[in-house]
């Protein structure tokens, strides 16, 4: 048996709601009076049913269609620590409790960030312990 796969379109859709919805309220009235009628009542039921549905599939479509959050991770902060580290470009990093590190980023990670310092050790800071950074010529700059 061959079955073919129809897709509605969306004012089909709409427009089949609007016209069940007349219906809809005579099958309730003629449900209500008797239970009579088998052959009847299932088409009607379906009928009925299909106009519930398809208030039901455009009501929760639109719920569907509603505007995603942004994504957590737009990898704009890799783009710029890969561009720092490419340009050996010098930073000032400022922790949270006020200390400035200047250096260059060798590498970072998820949660770290290796520094190179000139004269003195190199560090990994964890970023959660950063609060911003910039560059050292924006700082001369000023």
């Amino acid at each position: 048996m061959n079955r073919k796969l129809i897709r509605t379109t969306l004012a089909e859709i709409k427009n089949k709601g609007r016209e069940d919805s007349r219906p809809k309220e005579r099958v309730n009235g003629s449900q209500s009076r008797s239970g009579g009628g088998g052959g009847g009542d299932r088409s009607e039921g379906r009928s009925g049913g299909g106009g519930g549905g398809s208030r039901e599939s455009s009501s929760a479509s639109v719920q569907v269609r509603k505007r995603t959050p942004p994504p957590t991770e737009t990898s704009a902060e890799i783009f710029y620590y890969k561009k720092q580290i490419d340009a050996h470009t010098t930073m000032i990093i400022v922790l949270q409790d006020g200390e400035e590190i200047e250096g260059t980023i060798e590498w970072y990670d998820r949660g770290a960030i290796k520094v190179n310092r000139k004269s003195a050790p190199n560090l990994l800071l964890l970023k959660h312990n950063i609060k911003y950074m910039y560059k050292a010529d924006e700082r001369e700059g000023d």
